[in-house]
């Protein structure tokens, strides 16, 4: 049974063992953290085992996550320091390239990237991978036979990353669900009623696209006759800045995600 070793048990380490054990994966699951309340809220709620000690961690790893912050990874690797046997170790960290990874290791651990969402608890996830060209494949495909614990998994090619981390994450859903809801409830719905429409116009909707054939233009079409009060709606949202709002925050996404690797970088300086 491989034993996969948790650095970090923050908010996307708890999505990924819950989704671990709703999928009934066939992992022994250890997390290490320097928070021992963390820890401990993992092991009662999910059965995982805990290791204070981050030596003794790594140690029993067959596959290393590093789920820590991005502002963290530089220390981490620091109180690491040296690792004196073969592991594949995947980063969650956003931003913080391969090659700087590799450098602050070095052999023998061998390095990918990952990307998974928080609703990997529920078995819905998208999860991106990056592999460094020289990655055997046995440690490819154990990397994508681990994330499709949690759902859909696509490769995508480091210079492409951030663009991705900035793109899928479901914070994104729940904005424009809050968004729409308050809007609805402004204009008259009780917010329960409130939130079940705005649910509907995105969840719904955009599931009806996944599972179809229809391409989302004619989608577009048929819900918005021209003139009527959906067109009407999308009109004005446009003429307000909403394209134009979106793509400023994907970009602001975009500039976070390349100042984490400038900090991990100097950080190791």
């Amino acid at each position: 049974m491989n034993r996969v070793v948790f650095l970090g048990a923050g908010r996307i380490t708890t999505a990924l063992v819950a989704g671990l054990r709703l999928a009934k994966a066939n992992y022994i699951i250890v997390v290490h953290d320097r928070n021992p309340r963390r820890m401990r809220a993992l092991h009662q709620r999910y059965g995982a085992s805990i290791e204070p000690d981050l030596q003794r961690a790594i140690s029993q790893a067959d596959l290393l996550i590093v789920a820590v912050r991005p502002d963290s990874v530089a220390t981490l690797l620091h109180d690491i320091a040296k690792v004196d046997r073969s592991v594949l170790a995947i980063s969650l960290a956003a931003g913080i390239p391969l090659p700087h990874l590799i450098l602050a290791l070095g052999s023998p651990v061998r390095w990918a990237r990952a990307m998974p969402s928080p609703v990997s608890r529920c078995g819905r996830g998208l999860t991106a991978l990056t592999f460094p060209r020289n990655l055997p494949r046995a440690d490819r495909d154990r990397a994508r036979e681990f994330f499709r614990n949690f759902g859909q998994v696509v490769e995508v090619p480091e210079p492409k990353f951030d663009a991705f981390t900035v793109t899928y994450s479901s914070s994104h859903g729940y904005h424009a669900l809050e968004a729409l809801a308050e809007a609805g409830h402004r204009v008259g719905l009780d917010r329960k009623t409130a939130l079940m429409a705005a649910a509907h116009a995105l969840a719904d909707g955009i599931a009806a696209w996944r599972e179809g054939s229809n391409s989302l233009e004619s989608l577009l079409h048929e819900a918005a006759t021209p003139g009527g009060i959906a067109a009407t709606t999308m009109a004005a949202m446009n003429g307000a800045g909403y394209r134009q709002a979106v793509q400023k925050g994907v970009l602001a996404g975009l500039r976070r995600a390349r100042a984490n690797a400038k900090t991990f970088k100097a950080a190791g300086n």
